[in-house]
């Protein structure tokens, strides 16, 4: 015979609540977030939920009230009445106004979401399966930023089989973060280039979809600085959940300087594509650099690929084959395939670096070196 023993039950709950403490913190409501928005949208959250629980409170109360005033027990016998008018305008009145006091907070947070004003910085998004492109617009198009931004979890944490420890923001790190100015109106320009993705940041109170062929517009104004993190809130394919969205609010002079720095940068790599006296060594570390990016989470970093979902470069037909269909096949991607078309996403530079490293790693060692030039010809004469 099974008997409880209330010591080990102590001992048990004890247990329980310092492993609950010592873990992260659960945050069981909404996040009041970082802008006014967000805030509204909580305060709206905490009057309706107050609402429903003075409706419950009410009607449980009156129900449990009735059940044990007047049971059968205390000799009470129930009363023989029908379609008494007052009751139903009561129970319709009451709901009506209750509904009526609540839209008037709603109607006025939604307003504030859809508010439209003149905003100083606007911020393209495009969702592409897995990664998310942004794109600083400007008048001025060489004054334009514009980069992908990738999962930055390392590969060993995600393989089903890892013994790898999880680092604090597992599946939730990029490796180059959204920057955005506090204390600054910013517009975002949504749409996705493949399939429907939603941009999602909890903190900012933002959360609109990504459909290809349509723009839907949202906008933020960042109260604190700090990193925020979102990610993808659309089931958008195999890979939805290594789709993570991060950004970064710093204060005006910072976001200046990082886009100061950006553009500098722009005009280095720009000067790449014109360079012609490249060498083996240089395109295999940028290489293997762009395809551990864009290309390991299918093909694996061992280039080993998937059994029956991708294929695998080692030794394959397209590594060893003609330079120019290993080119195609990386511009123009494999129609019918999971293979996507990089040339929207990849510079010339990129691309001649990833082909050179398929071409030479995991003992492949074709020697074949393909340059910055070979590419944009091929694009040329495509």
């Amino acid at each position: 015979m099974l008997g409880f023993n209330f010591s080990r039950f102590l001992v048990g709950i004890g247990l329980f609540s310092a492993s609950f403490s010592a873990s992260a913190d659960w945050i069981l409501n909404m996040s009041p977030g970082v802008t006014d928005v967000s805030r509204s949208v909580y305060n709206l959250h905490m009057i309706i939920f107050a609402v429903c629980v003075v409706i419950a409170v009410v009607v449980f109360g009156v129900m449990f009230y009735a059940m044990l005033k007047h049971r059968k027990s205390q000799g009470a016998v129930a009363a023989n009445f029908h379609e008494n008018t007052m009751v139903e305008i009561v129970w319709t009145v009451i709901p009506f106004a209750i509904l009526i006091a609540m839209a008037i907070p709603a109607t006025k947070t939604l307003t504030e979401i859809y508010e439209v004003e003149v905003s100083e910085v606007t911020v393209e998004i495009v969702g592409y399966q897995w990664k998310w492109h942004y794109r600083y617009l400007n008048e001025d198009p060489e004054q334009e930023i514009s980069f992908f931004s990738n999962l930055n979890t390392p590969s060993d944490q995600i393989q089903l089989d890892s013994t790898a420890e999880k680092g604090e923001f597992y599946l939730l790190e990029v490796d180059e973060p959204l920057v955005l100015p506090t204390n600054t109106r910013v517009r975002f320009l949504i749409t996705a280039n493949d399939v429907i993705h939603a941009w999602w940041v909890p903190d900012l109170a933002v959360k609109k979809d990504a459909v290809p062929g349509i723009v839907n517009e949202a906008w933020t104004k960042i109260n604190k600085e700090g990193v925020y993190r979102g990610q993808c809130a659309e089931l958008c394919g195999k890979n939805h959940g290594y789709m993570p969205i991060v950004v970064d609010a710093r204060s005006p002079e910072e976001f200046q300087a990082w886009r100061d720095e950006k553009l500098g940068l722009a005009a280095n790599e720009a000067a790449l594509s014109e360079k012609t006296d490249w060498n083996l060594d240089e395109l295999m570390e940028r290489g293997e650099a762009t395809y551990n990016t864009f290309c390991a989470a299918c093909h694996q970093p061992t280039g080993l690929g998937i059994p029956g979902a991708f294929p695998a470069l080692v030794n394959s037909p397209v590594a060893l084959g003609p330079i120019v269909d290993h080119i195609k096949i990386v511009v123009d991607g494999a129609p019918g395939t999971a293979m996507p078309a990089f040339g929207k996403q990849l510079s010339d530079t990129d691309v001649a670096a990833i082909v050179t490293y398929e071409r030479n790693a995991w003992g492949n060692n074709t020697g074949d070196m393909v340059t910055p030039q070979d590419v944009s010809a091929f694009r040329a004469g495509q």
